[in-house]
């Protein structure tokens, strides 16, 4: 696109993940304009995250010959969305947790800089702009290394008194396997793509990643198929579970696991069938539209909110 295309300034979306950082160019509408994405230097240390993110901005401003009006960036673990810091971060990451996100990126930039938890900002692009779009209450389950969740509630993010609001993927009663956070019988232990290869792997002693296991179940494998079915079952059991809570009946699944939906959404549906929500209505459940853009397109819309576009 020539630079005469895009007369007004346009939002950045950042999706800052453990393994790749992808950057949009966005219109005010959220129309998409461009993207791009570099490998995550997470061992690196936030600076260099942010660099990588901010270098990619440049790449893409350059290129569309457009000026920036605000960055989004979605991030994964516990944020502080007002201050615009991480506040705790896995050990996938290096010097992330307490690091100033906001504060980097419009020193860089000299425009404002918002962050928001990278699931929130799934559930807020599905919402605004994809799969859900218009809906005033919904529950967002993303499934992929680890299982993540946010709730929105009368048309706006619903985060908790500490952030943590909707984080379905550290709750107990799946089970007694042991979770990567130390503890016991967590979602995650049976629905995150970690697991998913990890209950292949007891069952067959073959190593094989998500992706894989799930071509091998459409292939006819019962195994794979099985550990396929529980993760569904798992997911459906936590959707019953929040809908009982916080009377949600939209649902809205994203992550590299949700690739596998062909199986997936049966297996989820199966078990709301067995056990409804307690209100006796209906789960809406959608696949989320956005694919890669999500997270992105989500904390690009949060620029646009908070600056009124």
């Amino acid at each position: 696109m020539s630079p005469a295309q895009h007369p007004h300034p346009l939002i950045a979306g950042v999706d800052i993940g453990g393994t790749t950082t992808q950057v949009v160019l966005c219109t005010p509408q959220l129309e998409v304009v461009a993207r791009t994405r570099a490998a995550t230097p997470a061992a690196r240390g936030g600076d260099a995250m942010i660099a990588t993110a901010a270098e990619l901005i440049e790449h893409l401003l350059v290129e569309q010959g457009a000026t920036l009006t605000g960055v989004g960036v979605g991030a994964a673990g516990v944020v502080d969305s007002a201050a615009g810091t991480v506040l705790v971060a896995s050990d996938s990451f290096t010097d992330w947790a307490g690091y100033a996100v906001s504060e980097a990126l419009t020193g860089r930039f000299g425009v404002p800089a918002f962050l928001e938890n990278d699931v929130n900002a799934f559930l807020t692009g599905e919402v605004t702009a994809g799969a859900i779009a218009g809906e005033r209450d919904a529950l967002a389950m993303t499934l992929g290394t680890g299982v993540g969740g946010a709730l929105w509630v009368a048309g706006e993010l619903f985060q908790g008194a500490h952030g943590a609001a909707g984080e379905i993927g550290h709750t107990p009663g799946f089970g007694d396997l042991l979770c990567t956070c130390g503890r016991h019988g967590h979602l995650e232990t049976i629905a995150s793509g970690r697991s998913i290869a990890a209950r292949y792997r007891e069952r067959t002693g073959v190593e094989a990643g998500a992706a894989e296991i799930y071509e091998r179940a459409l292939a006819g494998d019962e195994l794979a198929a099985q550990v396929f079915e529980n993760a569904g079952a798992g997911v459906g059991q936590a959707i019953t579970v929040v809908a009982a809570l916080v009377d949600v009946t939209t649902v809205v699944i994203g992550g590299g696991v949700a690739r596998g939906w062909r199986l997936l959404e049966p297996a989820i549906r199966r078990k709301l069938a067995a056990e409804p929500p307690v209100s006796g209505l209906p789960i809406r459940l959608e696949l989320g539209a956005l694919g890669e853009d999500a997270v992105a397109v989500g904390a690009a819309s949060r620029v646009r909110r908070e600056l009124g576009l």
